[in-house]
């Protein structure tokens, strides 16, 4: 059977990219290395970009109903409590920003979603497939596995921080890694904590931010435990322990039943290139981040949301897309670790709110546009959502015109037929209060929709992705009243 893509990694970003490919009918095998799916939550914030994300792919309801909202942090100083606070204080839902708060789920729990996902469309994950090598001609990618090898148009490297793949294509992987700061990651449970809101312990009032925090995992009775770590003691159950001991004052607090733990340094790198040839990178195997800011696995999510509709429009035919992958990727890649670094800058030197997570953590601000475009909506622009009504009078919203592997184009204020653009479902889009039936506005099908507007006699053109791929404006075209 043909393999038009392999993906090398089975975490967020290749089960991503996997669903989006397969829902478009292309063949796609995903291989991963580990014998098991791996346990923790390791990246348990879902940024509002991947909701929407998630929302087109059709597993956020699964989403939602796992997971849980950023909970109320607790803080202890010198065992007595000194007050609550958020990362980030929820924001209300608008017509353009319907998921408008980051959302938690474990990144095991996230992940088993995606695979029950890509499992509706015949594919399982390949575990215990090791990738260790690939060469590639002007026809397709030869992939070395330790058993065999497979042939595919592409190949993209969704393999982690340590990529086989981008090791093979030799690519640099530009950054450092700081050996003098550790920190301890790890899920237990600790039975004598309220399980509805997170809890900060701190022995120094001197030093508020020189502490220990337990933010509960939704789904059962474990936190996740981010503590500092001497670069003398092992990862483990006994050493989390031991830095709440040091910490908690006079609160009894045992942990137990460790699930996941792991030892993090700071290893803050961006591959060079994201492309060589019919070969890609995504995920960590193309950025590495610091776990502050909750950037890192939506980054990755984001590179595979962004590769998929462009992989598809190349076995296609059309490969000027996929040309822009690197360039829109590694430009938000570069800034988001930006970000991510000056946030765990700030948690290292214990300045106050430093866990703090503002709206430049959301990723609702990405854009791919040309600075000079002075659009209301310009190409590489977010495009917002909003309520529509259909020509009947059903409630909708652009998202749902915009679900769905295809493009979308929306005509507003159009009151003849809709043009037919390759592989785009058309739209009128009429103000509201003018009658689509009278209008004879209709899509190529025939259905009739009315609703917002933003400009008469403007045509917008959405990428499967959700950004704005061209902006036509006919002669006279004037913002609506």
């Amino acid at each position: 059977m043909r393999t038009a893509v392999l993906i090398a990694g089975a975490g967020p970003t290749g089960l991503t990219l996997a669903i989006d490919l397969a829902r478009r009918n292309i063949p796609v095998r995903v291989i991963d290395r580990n014998p098991a799916f791996p346990a923790g939550s390791r990246g348990d914030g879902i940024q509002p970009r991947t909701l929407e994300a998630f929302d087109d792919l059709g597993v956020l309801d699964a989403v939602l109903a796992a997971g849980a909202p950023g909970p109320v942090l607790r803080a202890y100083i010198g065992g007595r409590f000194a007050g609550e606070h958020r990362m980030a204080e929820p924001v209300a839902p608008t017509p353009a920003i319907p998921h408008p708060n980051a959302w938690f789920l474990g990144q095991d729990r996230t992940e088993a979603i995606l695979r029950a996902r890509l499992a509706e469309f015949g594919v399982e994950v390949e575990t215990g497939t090791a990738l260790t090598g690939c060469t590639q001609d002007a026809a397709g990618v030869t992939a070395v596995l330790e058993r065999g090898t497979v042939r595919a148009d592409y190949l993209v490297g969704a393999d982690g921080g340590r990529s086989t793949v981008r090791k093979a294509l030799g690519i640099p992987f530009d950054g450092s890694t700081d050996e003098t700061f550790r920190m301890l990651l790890g899920d237990a449970r600790a039975d004598a904590l309220d399980h509805a809101c997170g809890h900060w312990f701190a022995a120094d009032p001197e030093h508020p931010m020189d502490g220990i925090a337990l933010t509960p995992l939704p789904g059962g009775g474990h936190f996740q435990i981010v503590a500092p770590l001497g670069t003398d003691v092992e990862p483990g159950l006994a050493a989390l322990q031991a830095v709440l001991d040091r910490h908690r004052g006079g609160i009894e607090v045992e942990l137990t039943e460790l699930d996941w733990v792991t030892a993090w340094r700071p290893n803050i790198r961006l591959a060079r290139h994201f492309r060589a040839g019919r070969v890609f990178l995504a995920g960590d195997a193309a950025h590495t981040h610091p776990p502050t800011g909750g950037q890192g696995m939506n980054t990755g999510i984001q590179d595979a949301y962004n590769l998929g509709w462009k992989l598809a429009a190349a076995l296609d035919g059309d490969e000027a897309p996929l040309g822009t992958y690197e360039p829109e990727r590694r430009a938000v890649a570069a800034r988001v670790l930006g970000l991510s670094t000056e946030l765990m800058a700030n948690l290292r030197d214990g300045r106050e709110g430093a866990l703090e997570r503002g709206e430049n953590t959301r990723q609702l601000d990405i854009s791919y546009r040309t600075p000079d475009d002075p659009a209301f909506l310009a190409v590489g622009d977010r495009a917002p959502d909003a309520p529509v009504r259909t020509a009947d009078g059903r409630a909708s919203r652009l998202f749902d015109l915009f679900r769905g592997p295809h493009a979308t184009l929306l005509c507003f204020g159009e009151s003849g037929p809709l043009p037919r653009v390759p592989g785009a479902r058309a739209y009128a889009v009429l103000r509201p209060g003018v009658p689509a039936a009278e209008a004879h506005v209709r899509d190529a099908d025939g259905h009739a929709y009315a609703g917002y507007g933003a400009v008469d006699g403007e045509r917008i053109l959405i990428r499967p992705d959700g950004y704005v791929g061209g902006v036509h404006r006919t002669a006279g075209a004037a913002p609506q009243p």
